[in-house]
């Protein structure tokens, strides 16, 4: 017979996959805050992949970084179709001036599951690079999440 406590510690569980994938992501997200891991891309991708993996719509999304490389916050900042998501960096410039990040990790997923970067997400990459330059805001990085996520830093693109 179970105790009390476990049965409703088993009614707190999330009941769907991608809220456990949340619940998850929360927990690395709070241990990557304490241990300062954001610096590292298995550890980043790791973390995108439990937010994004699952989205039936392509979303581009911010990790807003304190000096230290800690998450300020991570924003869904836009949200498109099956295989495309408009993105505009005076948009991206306002919400991480709006939270005073010092640096920015970029990412967004591909729901056909193939992470490999296109042609026209490393032309947005540039413009973001370029437009959050100007504010003194480094990207430390841009993650294509997909089945095997793809890091442009590790790639050699940023």
């Amino acid at each position: 017979m179970l105790a009390k406590s476990s049965i409703t510690d088993i009614k707190i569980w999330p009941k769907t996959s991608n809220e456990i994938l949340a619940t998850a992501a929360k927990i690395i997200a709070e241990k990557f805050v304490i241990n300062d891991v954001f610096t590292n891309p298995e550890a980043t991708k790791q973390f995108l992949t439990y937010k994004m993996l699952n989205y039936e719509r392509e979303v581009f999304a911010v990790m807003m970084l304190d000096n230290q490389h800690r998450l300020i916050e991570f924003n869904e900042l836009f949200f498109g179709t099956i295989d495309t998501a408009s993105v505009y960096p005076r948009e991206v410039v306002k919400a991480v001036l709006a939270v005073n990040a010092a640096a920015v990790i970029l990412a967004h997923n591909h729901p056909s599951g193939e992470a490999e970067p296109s042609q026209a997400d490393k032309q947005i990459t540039k413009r973001l690079v370029n437009a959050l330059a100007l504010i003194d805001v480094r990207v430390l990085d841009h993650i294509v999440v997909g089945k095997t996520p793809v890091s442009f830093a590790e790639r050699g693109f940023l």
